[in-house]
């Protein structure tokens, strides 16, 4: 019985990340329109590829747990709110583009979180490929989150 359970629980995260991954996508495709830098640029467009990689995964990861359904994401939604507010405030391109990587690794660090959990949590109910697709989106977060590092220190340097 603690199997479905977990099964259940593992379910409902994974609802809550496809609903996540819609927001994720509405956010990237406004913030690109407010990005100054090419290489920022580039980095949310390769992001938003890897966000629809993602999405895939989630839905087989939902299949795995024979679970479906979708549910709102009010911790991606807040921080997509924040993002809108940084970019409207910021007074200037280079202090715009840095607030949208600081956004944006604030919500990769859900993802990281998000993904972390929920694979430990498949790999104990015995859902192996969920495992392995989650622990693919966990080690590709993670790539993004220093790759924006990387970005705001290029940034800065060049100031």
């Amino acid at each position: 019985m603690a199997n479905e359970q977990l099964k259940q629980l593992i379910g409902q995260g994974l609802a809550a990340l496809k609903g996540g991954s819609q927001v994720a996508a509405a956010a990237t495709a406004e913030i690109q329109k407010d990005v100054h830098s090419p290489e920022l640029k580039a980095a949310l467009e390769q992001g938003n590829e890897t966000a629809k990689q993602w999405a895939t995964r989630i839905d087989q990861a939902l299949a795995e747990a024979g679970t479906g359904g979708e549910q709102e994401n009010p911790i991606l939604e807040a921080h997509f709110e924040v993002s809108q507010k940084i970019r409207q405030q910021a007074p200037d391109d280079y202090t715009r583009d840095l607030g949208i990587i600081a956004a944006g690794q604030l919500a990769l660090h859900y993802w990281i979180a998000a993904f972390g959990t929920l694979r430990t949590y498949a790999g104990q109910a015995g859902l192996s490929q969920a495992e392995q697709n989650l622990e693919a989106c966990v080690r590709e977060a993670k790539q993004a989150d220093e790759q924006h590092t990387q970005l705001a220190g290029q940034l800065l340097a060049a100031s």
